[in-house]
């Protein structure tokens, strides 16, 4: 609405100073000829605004001017809570609302602490985002967040994990952004336990099952904070047996989720207390342990170390914990020979195969040049 816009316009002249028709019109998003219709309009209505010309011109408002005009309108104020996340603001539609708010309190604030709250946005910028990623399209989170604000009932077709496809009935309660990705919560039903959905899974979204009453006493972050903490503990629900490296073990730390990291941390710690003051502690060995004879799947060497001891040739041994077997093979091929699997049989021989697999690959005649790749 125009209303709006001259009021943004005023704002920024009053927070900023002098400003040029272009700055403004890349604020404001509209053309510069409108700025200037703008400008004059504002004139018209008795705002002492004047145009300084020359190279270091541009509009101004008469000095010690202040509109009182401040006051936030609801959606403006409800959209404080993000004032530091523009990106998720946009996405959750308030990106205007949140443009706004934030002009209005820059103007309500005295000079000295508006200058204060301006250096803090130009100093401090905070970034949702995970690295080396692209944001996840996020189609329906317009509609979500708006169902529950509202305390809209919401009928969904949500893809869980593979192809499969279900349709819900749910109360929506809160929406969390974690590390870039949007979540809704929600219950199925009206007796149901709050549940997580990714809104990035959500295929269709629309109104259903009318409106509804929170649950008494729900708090969006305490529940967030207690299953994001129970996710993360049993998403890991296996271990696997293996033998690592020392550089195998910092790889671990460096590139496995933390819990995997602890285990490693807590199985140097049981070595050295194995060890005793004077004993060996695990350390790094100068290669991978020389070849002998083949282990069949799932049986250890004869003498090999217990859990939290190093092997003869240094390496620890390491009760690993890991989402599924699968997951774990994908895992632990990225360290390469630094990391041998000791236990359960079908993931030693699911490594043994992949192992086979890239030898035959790289074991041939190199294709570009027809020269043998391996001595």
């Amino acid at each position: 609405m125009r209303a709006d816009r001259l009021l943004s316009l005023l704002l920024l002249l009053q927070g900023r100073g002098r400003m040029t028709a272009g700055e403004l019109a890349a604020e404001l998003e509209v053309s510069v000829r409108t700025v200037y219709r703008d400008v004059e309009a504002l004139a018209a209505a008795g705002v002492p605004v004047y145009a300084d010309r020359g190279p270091d011109g541009g509009y101004r408002l008469l000095d010690g001017y202040r509109t009182r005009l401040t006051g936030l309108n609801a959606d403006e104020a409800g959209s404080l809570f993000l004032a530091g996340l523009p990106g998720p603001a946009a996405e959750l539609g308030l990106g205007a609302e949140l443009a706004g708010a934030r002009l209005k309190l820059l103007a309500a604030l005295p000079a000295e602490n508006a200058a204060r709250a301006e250096r803090v946005r130009e100093r401090f910028h905070l970034d949702p985002g995970r690295w080396f990623a692209d944001a996840t399209p996020v189609p329906h989170l317009g509609a979500v967040a708006d169902a529950v604000w509202r305390q809209q009932g919401l009928r969904i077709r949500y893809r869980k994990w593979g192809p499969a496809e279900v349709d819900r009935e749910v109360r929506p309660l809160g929406v969390v952004l974690k590390a870039g990705e949007w979540y809704l919560v929600a219950q199925a039903g009206a007796d149901g336990p709050p549940r997580t959905y990714k809104v990035s899974r959500i295929l269709e979204c629309v109104p259903g099952g009318g409106p509804f009453e929170r649950p008494a006493g729900f708090d969006l972050a305490a529940f967030w904070d207690g299953w994001s903490r129970r996710f993360q503990e049993t998403a890991h629900g296996r271990t696997v047996d293996v033998l690592l490296t020392a550089e195998a073990a910092a790889r671990v730390r460096a590139l496995f989720a933390p819990v995997q990291a602890r285990a490693v941390d807590a199985a140097e710690a049981a070595a050295r207390a194995a060890a005793g003051p004077g004993g060996p502690a695990p350390g790094p060995v100068p290669a991978p342990r020389p070849a002998e004879a083949p282990c069949p799947p799932g049986l250890h060497a004869p003498g090999a170390p217990g859990p939290g001891a190093p092997g003869p040739d240094g390496r620890l041994r390491v009760a690993l914990p890991v989402e599924s077997l699968r997951h774990a093979a994908s895992d632990l091929l990225r360290l390469g020979a630094g990391a041998e699997v000791l236990g359960p049989p079908e993931l030693r021989a699911e490594m043994a195969a992949a192992a086979r697999a890239l030898a035959e690959l790289y074991g041939g005649a190199d294709p570009v040049t027809g020269s043998a790749t391996l001595g």
